[in-house]
C-alpha cells in the first residue's frame, strides 16, 4: 500500500525541502547584495534583477492562463514592490473573481509552466539523465565523470542559471493558493462519493497509479529544484559569513 503512494510521500519530502532552501538562497542573496552595497535599496533591485526571468515566466503564465479562460485582467507588474510585512513582490497580475475552477487555474500556472521547464532543462540542455545514472551506480569514476563532463555542455551555465530562477520563482503565492482548497475538497468529496456507490477497487487500480506517477513526476521536479539550491546555498552562506566575520558584523 505505502509503495503505491510513495510517490506522494517524496512529493511532501521534496516540497519542504524546496521551500526551506528558497527562502533560505532569498536570504543569503539578499543580505549578500546589502553587505556589498550598504543600501537596501539597491540590494533589493539586485536581487530582483537576479531572478527577472523566472518573474517574467511566473506573470506571463498567469496572464496567458487567464486570458485562455477569458478571465479579465488588469494592472501588469514585473516590477518590484516591498509589502508593509516586510516581504518584497517581484511582480503581479491582477484578475477579475471568477469561479473558483478558473480561479485555481490561474493560480496553478506559474507552477505548470515553471516545471515544465524545469523538467525540459534537466532532461536535455543540462543532461542530468546522466548524472542520476552515475549516482545510482554508486561509482565514485562514474559520479566524478559525470559531474566533469556536465558543465562542458553546451550553455551548460545559461540554462543552468535560468534553471535556478525559473524554479526559485515558480511556487505560488498565497494569493495564488486561494481557490486551491475548495476545488481539493470537490474532488474529495467527488471521489468519496464513487467509492460509496462502489467504484472504489475500479479507482484504485485505474485512477490510483496515474495519480502516483503524476506526483513522482511533480517530485522530480521539486527534486531537481531543491538540489539546485543546496548547491548554491552552501557557497553563499560561506561567503556571506566570511564577509560578516571580516566586517565584525551578526545577524540571521
Amino acid at each position: 500500500m505505502i509503495g503505491e503512494w510513495d510517490g506522494l510521500g517524496w512529493l511532501i519530502v521534496f516540497t519542504v525541502a524546496l521551500i526551506y532552501l528558497q527562502r533560505r538562497l532569498h536570504f543569503e542573496t539578499q543580505a549578500l547584495f546589502f553587505l556589498l552595497t550598504k543600501r537596501t535599496d539597491l540590494a533589493l533591485a539586485l536581487f530582483s534583477l537576479l531572478f527577472f526571468p523566472g518573474v517574467i515566466l511566473h506573470e506571463v503564465s498567469h496572464y496567458v492562463m487567464a486570458r485562455l479562460l477569458q478571465v479579465k485582467t488588469g494592472k501588469f507588474s514585473l516590477l518590484p514592490h516591498p509589502l508593509p510585512d516586510g516581504r518584497l513582490r517581484l511582480g503581479f497580475v491582477e484578475t477579475s473573481s471568477t469561479d473558483v475552477l478558473r480561479d485555481a487555474l490561474i493560480g496553478i500556472a506559474p507552477l505548470a509552466v515553471g516545471g515544465a521547464f524545469v523538467g525540459y532543462a534537466a532532461l536535455f540542455p543540462l543532461g542530468l539523465p546522466l548524472f542520476w545514472e552515475g549516482a545510482r551506480s554508486w561509482g565514485w569514476q562514474d559520479l566524478l565523470l559525470s559531474l566533469r563532463t556536465l558543465p562542458a555542455r553546451p550553455d551548460f551555465w545559461v540554462w543552468f542559471y535560468l534553471t535556478f530562477a525559473v524554479s526559485s520563482t515558480m511556487m505560488p503565492s498565497a494569493s495564488d493558493r486561494r481557490a486551491w482548497l475548495p476545488v481539493i475538497a470537490l474532488f474529495a468529496v467527488l471521489v468519496s462519493i464513487a467509492a460509496l456507490a462502489g467504484a472504489g477497487p475500479w479507482l484504485l487500480q485505474n485512477v490510483a497509479p496515474q495519480i502516483n506517477r503524476a506526483f513522482k513526476a511533480v517530485a522530480a521536479v521539486f527534486g531537481i529544484s531543491a538540489s539546485i539550491h543546496l548547491v548554491l546555498v552552501i557557497p553563499l552562506w560561506t561567503f556571506r559569513s566570511l564577509m560578516m566575520k571580516v566586517m565584525g558584523l551578526s545577524f540571521g
